[in-house]
């Protein structure tokens, strides 16, 4: 038996540094068994924080802090609900990659329906990953006005009129150089790594200014009432409408149910568990890493559900009172007065908190889309990548050009708030279309030795159901201009 360990990762020997390795085949000399103990397990967690990095970006420190910020604590039920009602489709996608080495394109393209040399499902990620690349955009932009807040004089008039008039655009093309090196420069273990740095440093920080605010001056408005009178039901004249465009954003989005599968693979646990055979030790192994991969799942889902209810707290606490609502050029400047108003001295904290926020988001969210990029190329035989080599140097390639295509988005669009609301609506739309996928793939491939529970199926089949009323909202109010849900006002 080996022992997990014993190694850094799952894997025998260290397969990134081995470029003739492929981190997404499945060698019997990978196999291993599962950790033994719950201690064990927690070191082989990694996927779900790394995903955490790309869930805690532009969604919860501007969507879900003006949500707070525009209807106070009445709908923090609501982000509540969003944080933990995606993570079943995301438990079944990663159960689909585990027990059948598959990426999530790979186990799309064997969908009925047309193809066009791969799945409808494919080419609909696609349109969807270039319409998120405006929340790319509004990263970098917002990253570059926290810088300017923070070195407000190192564009000056020397750089030219333009520039110093402008000095978000130098610092934004700074942050977007930094990312693509940091991204070409490493694989799957320094994303782990940098992530679960940036993700435990940002919960922590913003978590602190909350438990800060009963201390705060006149302004602010914070009490365990308030944030319990927050968790009942509660739809307000025209605050429906906001939350649910924050739905596509909130928690796992589309774009991260999408990526998750490949940072398992990348991971081991596909390859610990070996090839599906009938034997009952292939059996014993996958039940024993889906429980890993489970464990991932929820650890992960309570650090950014923390942090999620932490931002829209101080948007409520902060903003709402002052009515402040962010959005505009001047987003980050009226973003900085949650932290603040905590007083003078926490300007710096914020700002190297927006810094790591939007950037950890930056970086994982084009990782994952440059992953699935070649990918997708590959299957639809439009850019066919032959062995791992070729996949690192596709993977690589777009580690540029998205990080560089977003940067000229927010150079012509230079509205943050709006851009990230145009990605919000375009992962919104994705879910349903992933929701039935996944229930498709569960009950046509799945083997009865790993099948989930009927609780684990009602929690999958409630989300789907939340998922696909949320779209259905969406349509008849953004499209059609009806309100459904008038008369429980």
């Amino acid at each position: 038996m080996n022992d997990p360990e014993s190694h850094d990762s799952i894997v025998v020997a260290d397969q990134e540094a081995s470029a003739h390795l492929d981190l997404y085949a499945l060698p019997k000399a990978a196999i291993q068994d599962p950790p033994g103990s719950l201690l064990k397990a927690l070191g082989q967690i990694g996927p779900g924080l790394i995903l955490a990095g790309s869930i805690v970006g532009t969604g919860e420190l501007i969507a879900t802090t003006k949500l707070g910020a525009s209807q106070g604590y009445v709908l923090l039920w609501m982000i509540v609900l969003f944080c933990v009602i995606k993570v079943a489709l995301q438990v079944e996608l990663g159960r689909y990659a585990i027990t059948h080495g598959k990426t999530t394109l790979a186990a799309f393209d064997t969908l009925p329906g047309p193809r066009l040399g791969t799945s409808w499902m494919g080419w609909l990620w696609l349109i969807m990953m270039l319409a998120t690349q405006a929340q790319i955009a509004a990263m970098e932009g917002l990253v570059g006005q926290a810088a300017v807040m923070a070195f407000p004089r190192v564009v000056d008039a020397r750089w030219g009129p333009y520039l110093a008039s402008h000095p978000d655009y130098v610092w934004a093309t700074w942050t977007t150089l930094a990312a693509i090196l940091l991204l070409i420069s490493g694989g799957y273990r320094r994303l782990e790594k940098i992530t679960t740095v940036l993700v435990a440093g940002v919960t922590a920080v913003t978590i602190a200014c909350v438990v800060g605010l009963p201390w705060t001056g006149p302004g602010t408005d914070f009490s365990l009432a308030s944030v319990a009178r927050g968790l009942r039901f509660a739809l307000p004249a025209g605050g429906a409408a906001l939350a649910f465009a924050t739905f596509g954003i909130t928690g796992v989005g589309a774009s991260e149910l999408f990526a998750y599968p490949y940072w398992c693979i990348e991971k081991g646990y596909a390859r610990a568990a070996g090839r599906r055979t009938p034997d009952d030790a292939w059996a014993r192994r996958a039940r024993g890493w889906l429980t890993v991969m489970k464990l991932d799942v929820w650890f992960s889902m309570v650090v950014y559900t923390l942090a999620t209810v932490a931002f829209y707290i101080l948007g409520a606490a902060t903003l709402h009172p002052r009515g402040i609502v962010p959005e505009g050029p001047g987003m980050l400047k009226a973003l900085s007065v949650m932290y603040t108003s905590l007083g003078p001295w926490t300007t710096p904290v914020f700002l190297v908190g927006a810094w790591a926020v939007l950037f950890k988001t930056l970086y994982v969210a084009t990782a994952a889309n440059s992953r699935l990029t070649a990918d997708f190329l590959d299957l639809a035989r439009i850019w066919p990548q032959r062995g791992p080599k070729a996949r690192e140097r596709t993977t690589r390639l777009f580690c540029v050009l998205y990080p560089a295509l977003s940067l000229v988005l927010y150079l012509v669009v230079r509205a943050p708030g709006q851009l990230v609301t145009y990605g919000g609506y375009a992962q919104g739309l994705m879910l349903p279309l992933i929701a039935w996928a996944t229930l498709y793939l569960r009950y046509r491939d799945a083997d009865r030795r790993v099948a989930p529970s009927w609780l684990s199926d009602a929690f999958t089949w409630a989300s789907s159901l939340v998922i696909g009323l949320v779209a259905l909202y969406s349509i008849l109010h953004d499209l059609l201009r009806i309100d459904p849900f008038h008369w429980l006002r």
